[in-house]
């Protein structure tokens, strides 16, 4: 509920991309959902460094020498990665008070909507 909340609240009172808005509610949402995906270590050897990938198959983030065995996973910047972490961990009350470039936020709402349709084996517009 204080997800939905919140998320309200900045749509009606800031000037936030809707976009962006949107990706950060439905990776957060997911999270709530029981979808977490890995974000400390890479999902396949557990590295903590050079982690340029964000897996579908495998729930989270993967190094560069792993995802070449996993062909649906996309490749990523550091802020996206940055961003993915900061959503998953940060506390409700202060999920929406960052901002990244416009590119890194298509890369976000690329992850975010994947990541959503994949999980709930739907495709939805929101």
């Amino acid at each position: 509920m204080q997800l939905f909340l919140n998320t309200l609240y900045v749509i009606s009172e800031t000037d936030m991309d809707l976009e962006f808005v949107t990706a950060i509610f439905k990776l957060r949402l997911m999270c709530l959902l029981g979808f977490t995906p890995r974000i400390q270590g890479c999902t396949q050897c557990k590295r903590e460094d050079d982690l340029n990938y964000f897996s579908f198959k495998d729930n989270g983030l993967k190094c560069s020498a792993c995802s070449k065995q996993d062909t649906g996973a996309i490749e990523i910047s550091e802020s996206t990665k940055k961003a993915i972490q900061y959503i998953v961990m940060a506390p409700a009350k202060k999920l929406f008070s960052f901002d990244i470039s416009d590119e890194n936020k298509k890369q976000l709402a690329l992850v975010s909507k994947l990541y959503t349709d994949i999980k709930l084996e739907k495709e939805y517009k929101l």
